[in-house]
């Protein structure tokens, strides 16, 4: 593993024919950070990773790992590490095997092989199971057998293809914290492929957000969370609430209006104006509907989903427009067309 395994890329473009899957982006991973790409399906983050792997080749623009432009070089000249969707695991060859084959091109010695290998799955937690064949394992443990093969070969960078898209949801949040934990113990730099928004955000020291072959935002996932810097990234990254309605002085504050409703206190540094809103839905809370406040405006429940650990609500609003809430509180789910008052708290609001 090189001291420097930082990934950079520098106007890279990537076409099949005439078609554009990635247009001329531009991003650094540091050393050591997990770092994802995250965007809808045709968005071109597979096709990024597979540029990374050496699987593709960019049509032009320069990538660099560990300070050494690889963009013309082959999957086989690059030290980097590759967790499949699928796993790909062979099945006819026990989870030490199949371990061991990672290191079957560095002509390393059987015993000094089947070192590495034990070392490797000790550290996904798997010695007990290197006899068993993979089939006798379950989905996360499948999982963890094909990262040990990855990091076996002890790569610069350590590539994740959507890996936990197999797994049921509870699955998915005990392998994704794996993952983490285990990236952050060796150290090495991860570049991490997912659609799944709270995936990224769970594991993540940078997004990057793609849209339609181009980046929409890199930051943090707080950041991408409460600055969403344009519309994409304020309805991709979670859901959101978008309105429009106009910043206005009232008495000592500015609040924000949608015709005579005032929906919340603005403290920022926007202008007097018209501007789109991007309102988080547990950002909207009940109001005692005998004493509602200025800043609250009545509604109606249009539909409630009770589903355990909260409760969602499509509320209709007196301009039109419906919104989406999301209740975690330990309160009955209230009925279908019940009048209601609602404030919003403003800590969840984006103006783009």
């Amino acid at each position: 593993m090189s001291q420097d395994s930082s990934v950079i890329f520098k106007n890279v473009v990537k076409a099949f024919n005439d078609t554009h899957v990635v247009k001329s982006i531009n991003f650094q991973v540091d050393s050591g950070k997990l770092v994802t790409l995250l965007g809808p399906s045709g968005c071109g983050k597979t096709t990024t990773l597979r540029m990374i792997a050496g699987l593709e080749l960019p049509t032009s623009g320069e990538i660099y790992i560990s300070g050494k432009e690889v963009s013309k070089v082959s999957a086989s000249g690059r030290n980097v590490g590759m967790v499949f969707q699928s796993y790909a695991l062979f099945p006819h060859m026990t989870v030490l095997q199949n371990v061991c084959y990672g290191l079957s091109n560095q002509k390393s010695k059987k015993e000094e092989m089947f070192e590495k290998a034990e070392k490797a799955l000790a550290t996904v937690g798997l010695s007990h199971f290197k006899e068993r064949y993979p089939s006798e394992l379950s989905g996360g443990q499948q999982q963890r057998v094909a990262i040990a093969r990855s990091i076996v070969i002890q790569p610069d960078v350590l590539l994740f293809d959507e890996p936990l898209s197999n797994l049921d949801a509870k699955l998915r949040r005990q392998v994704r914290q794996d993952i983490r934990d285990l990236q952050q113990e060796i150290g090495v730099t991860a570049i991490y492929v997912t659609h799944d928004q709270e995936e990224a955000l769970a594991i993540s020291d940078d997004i990057i957000v793609m849209n339609d072959g181009e980046i929409s935002q890199i930051g943090s996932p707080n950041n991408l969370y409460k600055h969403p810097e344009n519309t994409f990234v304020a309805q991709f990254i979670g859901d959101a609430n978008k309105l429009t309605g106009n910043i206005v002085d009232n008495a000592e504050n500015r609040v924000f209006k949608i015709n005579e409703h005032c929906l919340f206190t603005y403290q920022g540094d926007k202008t007097v104006g018209k501007y789109d809103v991007f309102i988080r839905p547990n950002a909207l809370k009940f109001v005692n509907s005998e004493s509602p406040s200025d800043i609250s405006f009545p509604a109606k429940i249009k539909k409630s989903i009770y589903l355990g650990s909260h409760t969602e609500y499509q509320l209709v609003t007196p301009w039109g427009d419906s919104l989406f809430m999301i209740d975690y509180s330990f309160d009955e789910p209230l009925a279908n067309q019940t009048k209601i008052f609602i404030s919003i708290d403003a800590r969840g609001v984006s103006i783009v």
